[in-house]
């Protein structure tokens, strides 16, 4: 295996991007990047299933990129789709640019067959020369540290096998197997400005400050890194500062005047909410006054009363949501949700066995120490770090992963444990309270019919 296949591998396995049992669906364009990624996941042994949008923006151009893709997956015996699109309609009735237009329509229709195809992601051609790109773009703009992170190899269903290479590196792997691959005339003009930055700024960047390709890379893996420990450390205040209410949550004001970055932080509480910042501004600058009781903010979604000693966050639906106190220590729950609890040494082995991380999980038994264990409806905001990833997780992305109805996303029940939750129950347990080599005894939790 070349130097390249085996980075690709590595990078694949250490991201846990895909798995040899199911098909993956390949984003296939004709350019390089594309190209090189078709030929990366079949010599690795996938199954591939190629996916072409045909935009018909650029005439017969787009005409002889559908040919070069049909005659390649055809000389490799790949399965294709091939997929025609009206740019023009999609732009008046979304009211978009034709760039937003073409990638919603692409990602619409690569969901949809992947879901056709029963197929475990959707593989797309980023490499690490992109990645700088959107980290330098996101910068020029005006950005948080969560813009400067770049793209991530994994986002839901999509994934990105070769960001850890070089386009220089994918256009040495293609010589080196004498693949041809089409150009988009499009991407020479320097009439758009993330054109303008590959084109022209970044190389002149790269001649003034040799190495500086390796130093931003780096650079967005540390930012990465750090945006992690940020998004938990901000969950972790969350759960200081909040305490959850029916239709909404309480944030503490005293609570929140002790941190310095009380304006970031409260941002963060609330941007789930929909409130803006120039809000959070003025929250901020009423309770540092001890002023302002009874104001009230809205968002789209919500509403934030100033209170004497907290600020009060309200759905502006009513969603009924109801709270369930919940005694782990009983053998059975029978409200709101009939819960089979059995307890274990930590050398037994039958209930382990037993858990799924849906319908039934495990938790340390040092979970019987906190102080408020409930059942609750989610609410929107809800972050929980699931078991097995890395970082923490929006639960309403969670539904969108699962294709949840609204329906069933009311209806959806939290295990939650002093703030923190345990169990997007049916769907998906949290890391928290994990049972390890430690863990002395356990709790098994199994939904019952």
């Amino acid at each position: 295996m070349d130097n390249f296949l085996h980075t690709v591998v590595g990078f694949i396995a250490s991201n846990n991007l895909l798995q040899q049992q199911q098909p993956v669906i390949a984003a296939l364009s004709g350019g390089a990047d594309s190209v090189a990624l078709l030929m990366v996941l079949s010599r690795l042994g996938y199954k591939v299933i190629a996916a072409h949008c045909n935009f018909h923006l650029r005439g017969e151009e787009s005409m002889r990129d559908e040919r070069f893709v049909r005659a390649l997956c055809s000389q490799h015996h790949i399965a294709l789709h091939v997929k025609d699109f009206d740019v023009q309609a999609c732009m008046r009735q979304r009211g978009i640019s034709a760039e937003m237009a073409c990638r919603d329509l692409r990602y619409e229709w690569f969901e949809a067959l992947r879901c056709d195809t029963a197929s475990q992601a959707i593989a797309v051609a980023h490499h690490r020369d992109d990645n700088i790109e959107t980290f330098m773009l996101n910068a020029l703009r005006g950005t948080g540290i969560a813009g400067l992170t770049g793209m991530h190899p994994r986002n839901g269903h999509i994934v990105r096998p070769l960001l850890c290479v070089t386009r220089s590196d994918i256009e040495q792997f293609l010589k080196q197997n004498s693949q041809d691959y089409v150009t988009d005339s499009t991407n020479l003009q320097n009439d758009v400005k993330r054109n303008k930055l590959r084109n022209v700024v970044l190389p002149c960047l790269y001649q003034q400050f040799p190495g500086a390709e390796d130093t931003l890379a780096h650079t967005i893996d540390n930012t990465r890194d750090c945006n992690e420990l940020y998004r938990e450390l901000v969950a972790q205040s969350r759960t200081q500062l909040c305490v959850a209410q029916q239709g909404g949550f309480d944030i503490s004001i005293d609570g929140l005047r002790g941190y310095r970055n009380a304006l970031t932080l409260l941002f963060e509480i609330l941007k789930p909410q929909g409130f803006k910042h120039e809000q959070c501004c003025d929250i901020v600058q009423l309770i540092t006054g001890h002023a302002g009781v009874g104001k009230t903010f809205l968002s789209s979604t919500h509403k934030l009363v100033v209170g004497r000693k907290r600020l009060e966050v309200m759905s502006l639906v009513d969603t009924d949501a109801k709270f369930y106190p919940i005694d782990l220590s009983h053998g059975t729950i029978n409200e709101p949700l009939k819960i089979r609890i059995e307890q274990f040494p930590s050398t037994g082995k039958a209930g382990i066995t037993a858990v799924d991380g849906k319908k039934s999980i495990a938790l340390d038994a040092q979970v019987l120490k906190c102080k408020k264990i409930e059942l609750r409806h989610w609410q929107e905001g809800d972050r929980f770090s699931p078991f097995g990833l890395r970082g923490t997780k929006l639960v309403s992305d969670l539904f969108t992963d699962m294709k949840l109805s609204e329906r069933e996303k009311k209806a959806t029940w939290l295990l939650v444990a002093d703030g923190i939750i345990l169990w997007v129950v049916g769907y998906r347990s949290s890391s928290h309270y994990s049972v390890g080599k430690e863990s002395e005894s356990y709790v098994t939790l199994t939904l019952c019919p």
